[in-house]
C-alpha cells in the first residue's frame, strides 16, 4: 500500500490544536487551539471527506487515534458523515506502546518493532494507507523513509507557538511537488513525494 500522510498546519508549521478543545490543544501551555475551525471553503471540505473515503486503511499515533475516536467513533450523528463512515468501517492501526484494549472496532495495535510492522502493511497489497494528524509519527516515518506521499493543508495563519510538523533538528530530505492549489479562503493543498537528499550549494 502507498503510505500517504495528510497534515493540517499553519504557515509557521504548527500542527498542534487544529480542532476543538482537547487536552492536546493545551499541552505545553498552548493557548491558540482551534485555528483550523472554519478554514477552507466547501471544495476543501469536500476534498478532505473524499480523501478519507479513498483510504484502504489508516495509521495513527496514540493521541490522534484517541481524539478521532472520541469525535468520529462515539457521536452517532458524526458516524453517518462520510469521514465517520470511513473511519468506522476501515482497518485502523495504532503506533502505541500503551494502548492495550482499543474500544474502536477494526483497530490493531502495532507491536514494538514499528519499522517491521509498517513495512509489512505497505507490502500487504495495493491501495492507500493514510496517516492523518499524528505529527510525531509523521516525523518518525519520514526519518525511516516510509512515506510515499505527503499532503499538506496549509491554513493562512501564523501562531507563533505550538508543536510543529518538522523538528528543529533532524534528517534533511528533498520533496517533489505533485500538485498544488488554493481555495477561495486561501487554504493551500500541496502534495509532495520524498525525493532523496537535498542538493546544497558549494562556494
Amino acid at each position: 500500500m502507498k503510505l500517504t500522510t495528510i497534515t493540517q498546519l499553519t504557515l509557521d508549521g504548527v500542527t498542534q490544536g487544529n480542532g476543538g478543545p482537547t487536552a492536546e490543544d493545551r499541552a505545553g501551555g498552548f493557548e491558540r487551539g482551534g485555528w483550523a475551525r472554519g478554514a477552507g471553503d466547501d471544495t476543501t471540505r469536500d476534498h478532505i471527506a473524499t480523501t478519507f473515503e479513498r483510504a484502504d486503511a489508516f495509521l495513527f499515533g496514540r493521541r490522534t487515534y484517541d481524539i478521532l475516536h472520541d469525535f468520529w467513533g462515539t457521536i452517532e450523528e458524526l458516524k453517518q458523515h462520510p469521514i465517520g463512515v470511513a473511519l468506522n468501517s476501515k482497518p485502523k492501526y495504532v503506533a502505541s506502546t500503551t494502548l492495550a484494549a482499543p474500544e474502536w472496532a477494526r483497530t490493531t495495535v502495532l507491536g514494538d518493532d514499528l519499522v517491521a510492522a509498517v513495512t509489512e502493511l505497505k507490502a500487504s497489497g495495493d491501495g492507500e494507507l493514510q496517516v492523518h494528524g499524528s505529527s510525531s509519527l509523521v516525523q518518525w516515518l519520514l526519518e525511516k523513509d516510509l512515506v510515499d506521499e505527503m499532503e499538506l493543508l496549509i491554513v493562512p495563519v501564523v501562531l507563533g507557538q505550538g508543536a510543529r510538523l518538522f523538528a528543529d533538528s533532524g534528517r534533511d530530505f528533498a520533496l517533489e511537488l505533485v500538485d498544488s492549489r488554493a481555495d477561495s479562503k486561501g487554504v493551500m493543498i500541496q502534495r509532495y513525494r520524498p525525493a532523496g537528499r537535498p542538493t546544497y550549494a558549494t562556494f
